[in-house]
């Protein structure tokens, strides 16, 4: 590998610095989506409504707190606004919303830029190795396979290493943006179950 960097050439460091963001947001992505904000949308709006049905609002509230997930953000702004109806509650679910797809889809552009960068780059390796290959031969005057191999080394070699490092980050682009529209649609669940039932709560509380 070392060998290979050495004789691809400038292009090679443009693509170590894709390989080094590539593991960056990789890293991150992984923990955050796959870890800290990992959760059964299902078994937490059950949870959430059984603690507000036993120990009340604050209960709830404190639930959410403790839970590191966009759905229990969500829940918590609703409930903040559970006494000023139905329309409040889909407003505030609905800002937080947004500010919570801010933070899922944080680094996808950036990864999604790179897997077409990458390969980008590996063909102006291509083109640079043929021009040196091309200037070996003007100089030389004549077609000599030890003149040229060092451009047609250099030109493979950026190609090669632009593929290898974008097709392993499109794929884990597509595996990542499948997680963030899995959470985006939790959220949109959890968001109706419990306006739902805080309506039919407070409504009974009031009769």
């Amino acid at each position: 590998m070392i060998r290979e960097f050495a004789i691809g050439g400038g292009v090679m460091w443009l693509l170590l610095i894709c390989i080094i963001l590539g593991l960056g947001i990789i890293i991150e992505r992984l923990f955050s989506l796959l870890i800290k904000i990992r959760l059964n949308p299902k078994s937490f709006l059950e949870k959430l409504i059984s603690t507000i049905d036993a120990q009340g609002l604050d209960a709830g509230l404190a639930l959410c707190d403790h839970t590191p997930s966009p759905a229990a953000k969500i829940s918590k702004v609703i409930l903040e606004k559970a006494d000023k109806g139905k329309d409040a509650m889909e407003e505030v679910a609905a800002r937080a919303a947004a500010i919570e797809l801010t933070f899922l889809d944080r680094g996808m552009a950036l990864l999604s830029g790179l897997t077409t960068v990458a390969p980008f780059l590996g063909f102006l390796g291509t083109v640079t190795g043929m021009i040196r290959a091309f200037a070996a031969i003007a100089v030389a005057g004549e077609v000599e396979p030890t003149i040229v191999a060092s451009g047609i080394s250099e030109a493979l070699i950026t190609t090669k290493w632009g593929l290898i490092i974008a097709t392993p980050l499109a794929i884990l682009h597509i595996l990542f943006s499948g997680k963030v529209d899995g959470y985006t649609k939790d959220m949109e669940e959890v968001a109706a179950g419990l306006i739902d039932y805080m309506i039919e709560h407070y409504q009974k509380r009031k009769k």
